[in-house]
């Protein structure tokens, strides 16, 4: 999909006047946020849990070279070929000759955002290899012809009605005889559909959570049991993962899905976590001919050596999204790509670009929950304080906008003017505000109070307060 970030603004406009998203959004805030409160608290060791995780993932990436040499070769020694793609144009392309080479006219895929990043898809469907996406979301948004509103959850902004609405206007030629309505019924359905599809494909296509590196293992971890059906039905089988996927072993993975579940969904633990090691081996019942693992670059090796190394930390659990005040009032397609919230708002830009993405690490009250209820304590408000630093050091900001920071950063390194300043305007702003108590419209701040109003001062400036009690 082509980025449509620069949009932001429009984007999250129309969010916030949609009726219909807002309602399917109260649902959403109220959900994952208790759950993965209670499921913490139920786990003494939690929070020494995510120590032990960021310590792993630290340690990971400090040695990223040997730990993904290390899986690549356990891959081939089980029968597998690993391939290096840098650019997504190399992944998709990969793809497409695994698929020519196993005659592939159809493809279930589960569980892979990074099919989303490289916009698998289309490009499938535009060489005649039909994409099916077998997570009940993905199925959903992919039947909408959309693209996902939330990493794990990627149908949140629907409600049930739409959804019953989609579905019997896409399945009705297809066996569906009635308009359904009940959640359990909807559910029933898609099973149906998908049924089908997973017995018709020739090849699986899977993301990965990990890849660990002592057995050449991959693993994803689902609710649903389609990565299984995905992974075992087919005969090849595939796998998209980006380089920071790799945990050393087994056990740093299980420490890992300790807090991963806990903070995406409030699980103790997925329902499935579905390990893969090669092709089907002499004497296994069931399992792939062929198994492939392509890892993909696309920006990560850059980042690593970067200042925002700390993102690559990220395990795509959507903790911080699901407790985002900014994301829970616009939705995810606002911020016009494939990562939504505060996670998108600072991958996105370097994936995409900041000309592109320059609104989105603005795009936050820098409340800091996303980094509080972060698993591997990412410091996200930092990092999107630093796109900001660089946004403004490109120039990319409006004119007015600018000459604010720049205004209020020369009142700042004067402290006598500041004062000055400080005390000129809290008079005006009492003098308007004065007859209501609050301000309903300020110049240049028409963005803050189309939506609230805001109180006007009562006193003076905290300065002035502090200093009359000191001399008290």
């Amino acid at each position: 999909m082509q980025p449509t970030s620069h949009d932001f603004i429009a984007r999250a406009n129309k969010g916030l006047a949609d009726d219909i998203l807002q309602q399917a959004l109260a649902r959403f805030q109220t959900g994952f946020t208790v759950k993965r409160t209670e499921a913490a608290a139920r786990l003494p060791e939690f929070e020494a849990l995510r120590d032990q995780a960021v310590e792993i993932k630290n340690h990971t990436l400090e040695h990223l070279d040997f730990y993904l040499e290390r899986f690549a070769d356990k891959v081939e020694q089980s029968g597998g070929e690993v391939h290096w793609c840098v650019t997504p144009d190399e992944a998709r392309q990969t793809v497409l000759d695994i698929c020519r080479a196993a005659g592939a006219k159809t493809v279930t895929k589960s569980k892979s955002m990074i099919g989303e990043e490289i916009a698998l898809n289309p490009f499938l469907e535009d060489n005649d290899i039909e994409p099916v996406e077998t997570d009940l979301g993905e199925y959903i948004v992919q039947l909408a012809e959309e693209y996902p509103s939330h990493i794990i959850a990627p149908a949140v902004h629907k409600t049930k009605d739409q959804i019953a609405d989609l579905f019997y206007e896409r399945h009705k030629g297809r066996g569906a005889e009635k308009k359904l309505h009940e959640v359990d019924e909807l559910v029933a359905e898609a099973r149906a559909m998908l049924r089908q599809r997973f017995i018709a494909a020739d090849v699986g296509i899977t993301g990965a959570n990990f890849l660990i590196s002592e057995t050449g293992t991959t693993a994803i971890v689902t609710n649903e049991g389609n990565g299984d059906l995905t992974q075992i039905l087919p005969r090849v089988h595939i796998v998209l993962a980006t380089l920071e996927k790799a945990v050393p072993t087994l056990d740093d993975m299980s420490t890992i899905l300790r807090v991963l579940a806990r903070s995406a969904t409030g699980q103790e633990f997925s329902t499935y976590t579905t390990l893969s090691t090669g092709p089907k081996r002499p004497g296994d019942l069931d399992g792939p001919e062929a198994f492939h693992v392509i890892l993909l670059d696309n920006g990560r090796s850059r980042m690593l050596g970067s200042e925002f190394r700390d993102l690559l930390r990220c395990i795509k659990c959507g903790a911080c999204m699901n407790h985002c005040p900014v994301y829970g009032s616009i939705g995810g397609h606002a911020y016009g790509w494939v990562y939504p919230g505060p996670v998108g708002a600072v991958l996105t830009p370097h994936l995409v670009g900041l000309k592109e993405a320059h609104h989105l690490p603005n795009a936050s009250t820098f409340c800091g929950r996303c980094e509080e209820v972060c698993p591997m304590r990412i410091p996200l408000p930092g990092l999107m304080r630093r796109w900001r630093q660089q946004e403004f050091d490109a120039g990319l900001q409006p004119a007015r906008q600018r000459f604010g920071l720049a205004l209020w950063a020369w009142l700042a390194r004067r402290p006598a003017s500041y004062r000055l300043a400080s005390a000129l305007t809290m008079r005006a702003l009492r003098l308007f505000g004065a007859r209501r108590g609050r301000l309903a419209k300020l110049p240049f701040a028409d963005g803050w109070t189309a939506g609230r109003d805001m109180p006007a001062p009562e006193g003076g400036s905290f300065h002035s307060q502090w200093r009359r009690r000191r001399g008290a």
